[in-house]
């Protein structure tokens, strides 16, 4: 049965300071739900204003969340793991392997256990350079061919395949499961992350002053300065697939995430020059010696999975999305959903 607006579901975030999951938080406070509970370090910051605006049940660390799951456990909470180490420029394996590997068996085992939902995030970048393609099959074999480029990458692949050696072993599961591979996400609430910024969040402050939009040079003769393509993909239509799968407890796999689309960044550079009222201004740089043998020039969802489990909804338009991001968020003097 549907839980949209039912009082009383206890709905735990980790990661939900975060950018997608601050989003996620949004979104189901925005649909009636009041037991929401925050797991997440917030640091010195202003990362606390990712959640400034909800009413929230609890906030808490994540070296506290077993306990606390523990402690509620009667009460059934659904799980949302969307916290994570994701620096793509994070060399510390071990720090990957306790933080995106360790942590998210624990949660699978904790919610098999005790019969509880559990909703992960995974990430395209398992796909790696997309020599293997970008088919969301969570089999044994079709997860071993792909070779993802970082550590980053290998931490989220690492756990997707160790949820199908568990099924394939018949292990217990919980009742439902989701992993959710997230394309090139971009949207309000990402500002605490620095690097890892989408280009729009990191272009508007010189754009909206009057500079170019300043992007990255191509180091492969196959695509040319601006002409990478990625699946960029608005937060909000993310937020709108995870709360699709609390609506929709018999669903579960691995699925991606993403618009099925990919654009070149010329293509979105030029939408957030348009949102602002301005000409096609566009400037390159040398790409980092530290991304040139590991960078993705090319990502595009399949999404023939997550529309035959019966995600109907329309994905929003590049054009569409930067431009709301623009005018709603970029542009006001509080950019915070």
């Amino acid at each position: 049965m549907p839980v949209a607006g039912r009082y009383g579901i206890m709905i735990v975030v980790t990661g939900g300071a975060g950018f997608i999951g601050s989003n996620l938080v949004a979104g189901l406070e925005e649909r009636g739900e009041r037991d929401i509970v925050v797991c997440d370090r917030l640091g010195d910051d202003d990362k606390w204003r990712n959640i400034a605006k909800r009413e929230l049940a609890d906030v808490i660390a994540p070296d506290e969340l077993l306990p606390f799951l523990q402690d509620h456990r009667a009460a059934r909470p659904v799980i949302f793991h969307l916290g994570a180490i994701s620096s793509t420029m994070e060399r510390d394996a071990d720090l990957f392997v306790r933080t995106n590997f360790a942590l998210s068996l624990a949660l699978w085992r904790w919610c098999a256990e005790t019969g509880c939902r559990f909703i992960y995030a995974s990430s395209a970048a398992t796909y790696g350079d997309g020599a293997a393609g970008f088919d969301d099959d969570g089999g044994i074999a079709g997860l071993a061919r792909l070779r993802p480029l970082n550590a980053y990458g290998w931490s989220k692949h690492l756990f997707d395949r160790r949820v199908a050696r568990l099924l394939a072993d018949s292990a217990s599961a919980p009742p439902q499961w989701a992993g959710l591979k997230f394309f090139n996400v971009f949207g309000p609430n990402e500002y605490h992350k620095a690097n890892q910024r989408s280009v729009v969040t990191t272009a508007y402050p010189g754009v909206a002053a009057g500079g170019p939009v300043r992007l990255m040079k191509s180091c492969d003769a196959r695509y040319p300065d601006g002409g990478q393509r990625r699946d960029f993909v608005w937060v909000g239509d993310c937020v709108s697939v995870m709360l699709w799968l609390l609506d929709q407890p018999e669903v579960t796999g691995l699925y991606n995430v993403g618009t099925g689309q990919a654009r070149t960044f010329e293509a979105l550079a030029k939408a957030l020059l348009a949102a602002l009222g301005r000409g096609p201004e566009i400037e390159y740089f040398d790409m980092p010696e530290s991304l040139r043998g590991n960078y993705q020039y090319f990502t595009e969802a399949k999404m023939e999975r997550l529309r035959a489990a019966g995600y109907e909804r329309p994905f929003t338009s590049l054009e569409e999305a930067v431009k709301q991001y623009v005018e709603r968020y970029l542009s006001r003097p509080d950019c915070y959903r």
